[in-house]
């Protein structure tokens, strides 16, 4: 399919800004156990802001995707049975609840209140990766995308994005908190190159179940198609094809591969090593760009049945 880049980035973008505010949350919850020593109030209070900052930047690009923008609220109308309609509803509740965390601690400190709004928001926080990871997951005509892979995909990046970024974050204002954190951005990132991997390794082994016979209802075994139908383009070779070469889609998964996983895992050791904030965020600025090329290859990667009817001229 088409990767649409404002699709891309509202979800790495929000995927990023909810990791970061679960690792602010298990920050306190890991200090209320006695595991480290509580940050200072400005760590969660600013470190919300750049997590609302991230979620906005998400949400402003996904309006960019709308024929019509002045209708977005029309997107929330069915929520019964539209996991879109639940993600732009999880979404701003999710923001609500991030500011309420960053605001509590502002003014009152770490206490009861900051631990029940941010179990609140780590609620959200999962069912906001839910809702994302589904609407793919749940198109079962979308081999590629039709898996709980999926949503494990889509919540284990967000969380390896995000912690990687509270790592730089703590080097800035905790440095205390820097080793606990890059373990737990070092297990979130390994797991999402293992689940990722079986992904891979699952979509590599995928036999389309159309053919040009059941595409056009013709049961003759052989149909060779000679137009596509249009003097021009339409609609559904535009959004449905994306018309880039194997070389691309391979480079595409190479680069990812790359810049998502060892090169980040190589800098988080540097930057723990030496504490440097500047290090740490240069980790997480290459991951953010692995995964842009990872959420291109995600879409452009999938194969939409109806290319099989709008293919090339023979």
């Amino acid at each position: 399919m088409r990767p649409a880049f404002s699709v891309i980035f509202l979800t790495t973008l929000i995927g990023a800004g909810q990791g970061l505010f679960i690792a602010l949350y298990v920050t306190e919850l890991g200090a209320s156990l006695g595991a480290w020593a509580l940050p200072p109030a400005p760590y969660f209070a600013l470190g919300c802001v750049l997590s609302l900052c991230l979620l906005g930047g998400g949400l402003l690009s996904s309006f960019f995707h709308l024929g019509r923008p002045e209708r977005a609220w029309r997107s929330a109308a069915m929520w019964r049975t539209s996991w879109l309609s639940r993600e732009v509803i999880a979404l701003p509740l999710f923001m609500a609840a991030v500011a309420a965390f960053g605001l509590a601690h502002l003014l009152h400190g770490a206490g009861e209140l900051t631990l029940a709004l941010g179990a609140a928001g780590l609620a959200l926080a999962l069912l906001l990766f839910l809702c994302t990871g589904m609407i793919y997951a749940c198109i079962q005509f979308l081999q590629e995308w039709h898996t709980p892979l999926t949503v494990v995909n889509y919540t284990l990046f967000g969380c390896a994005s995000g912690f990687l970024l509270a790592t730089a974050w703590a080097a800035a204002l905790a440095p205390d908190l820097v080793g606990a954190s890059a373990l737990w951005t070092a297990g979130f990132t390994v797991a999402a190159l293992v689940t990722r991997a079986a992904t891979l390794a699952r979509n590599a082994s995928l036999r389309p179940k159309s053919t040009l016979q059941t595409a056009i209802g013709v049961k003759h075994p052989r149909i060779a198609q000679k137009s596509t139908g249009f003097m021009g383009g339409s609609f559904n070779t535009r959004e449905f094809s994306h018309a880039s070469p194997a070389a691309r889609l391979r480079a595409a998964k190479w680069a990812f591969l790359l810049l998502v996983f060892p090169l980040p895992l190589a800098l988080l050791a540097a930057g723990t090593a030496l504490a440097s904030a500047a290090v740490l965020a240069s980790a997480f600025a290459l991951q953010y760009l692995g995964l842009l090329a990872e959420r291109w290859f995600f879409f452009a990667q999938a194969r939409h049945p109806q290319n099989l009817y709008y293919q090339a001229i023979s």
